[in-house]
């Protein structure tokens, strides 16, 4: 049987004071819902809460993983660029290389079996080096091919290193040869014909050229590319005012098509010394100058023996 439970409360002032009754069933459910109220709005609220905090969270996360993002690209970019600097310093390796055996070839000093190694570095392909694929492409191969030219580049240096301290100890010995050696260009100006066969043009047929036409203008200065001794000033049939120096060590210089022959037979010349200026006489079809170097009296490639 429900008890009913009075309730006293005042109405207006405190001498109106009133009853009234409820059933005591009726109370129980009423807390039991106002209890499942008050949970179901904690509930609500403490979960919004933490939905807030993990955005927020989320939000702080993803602006980390942004900049890092960020900061990895602009290391693989730079990795790349490295890369490159790699292959360049690679190419200047192999220049100094080329020219160590262009000095040795004019100096006639044997390498005796040296070699810089060179041959044995690949490159970076070049896909590798392209800066707008994809980061994650070929990133680690990358790597670890940087790492293995590093290594192999700074073997070949020190190789390099010895065989220039080498060098110029046998330079050294040879002072008076190299003085003596065809080792500048004669005249400033364009190579209109290569040593070697070429197409004759006057007869249009294939014919062997004995030396470098240099083209410039008439009048131009001509100087002898090592010190020597002119053994001969004159006319050539086919090939116009000559000069012929000789340096001694077997070898010697040819200067033809001169306008004008500013040395005489005996004469000792020194590198870099005016001999002649540039001229059209001779079988010619312009201004230009004939240049041959000879060793033992064979003619050789004049390119090989200039320096500048």
């Amino acid at each position: 049987m429900n008890k009913r439970i009075k309730i006293w409360f005042h109405s207006g002032n405190s001498s109106n004071i009133k009853e009234i009754s409820v059933r005591k069933t009726f109370l129980f459910v009423f807390m039991l819902l106002f209890l499942a109220c008050a949970g179901t709005v904690f509930y609500c609220g403490y979960d919004y809460y933490l939905l807030k905090r993990m955005n927020r969270d989320n939000t702080a996360l993803h602006e980390t993983i942004a900049g890092q993002k960020t900061e990895v690209e602009d290391q693989r970019r730079q990795i790349q660029m490295f890369a490159g600097e790699i292959q360049g310093l690679k190419e200047q390796i192999a220049k100094l290389g080329q020219l160590e055996n262009q000095v040795r070839l004019i100096a006639d000093i044997d390498k005796s079996g040296r070699s810089s190694g060179l041959l044995g570095i690949g490159g970076v392909p070049e896909t590798d080096l392209d800066q707008e694929i994809p980061l994650d492409v070929h990133h680690n191969a990358l790597i670890r091919e940087m790492h293995h030219q590093v290594k192999q580049i700074r073997s070949v240096a020190d190789k390099e290193k010895l065989d220039f301290n080498d060098l110029i100890v046998k330079l050294g010995k040879k002072k008076n040869l190299l003085a003596s050696t065809p080792s500048i260009k004669p005249v400033s100006g364009i190579i209109t014909s290569p040593f070697g066969y070429r197409k004759s043009p006057f007869t249009g047929k294939k014919t062997f050229h004995s030396g470098l036409d240099i083209s410039n203008r008439t009048g131009t200065k001509i100087v002898s590319s090592a010190t020597g001794k002119v053994i001969f000033t004159g006319r050539k049939t086919s090939y116009g005012n000559v000069v012929i120096i000789d340096h001694g060590y077997g070898k010697a210089t040819k200067y033809a098509h001169l306008r004008d022959i500013l040395v005489h037979k005996g004469q000792l010349v020194k590198r870099g010394e005016a001999i002649a200026t540039l001229g059209n006489t001779g079988r010619s079809t312009g201004p230009h100058l004939h240049y041959e170097v000879l060793v033992n009296g064979t003619p050789v490639n004049p390119s090989k023996y200039i320096l500048n």
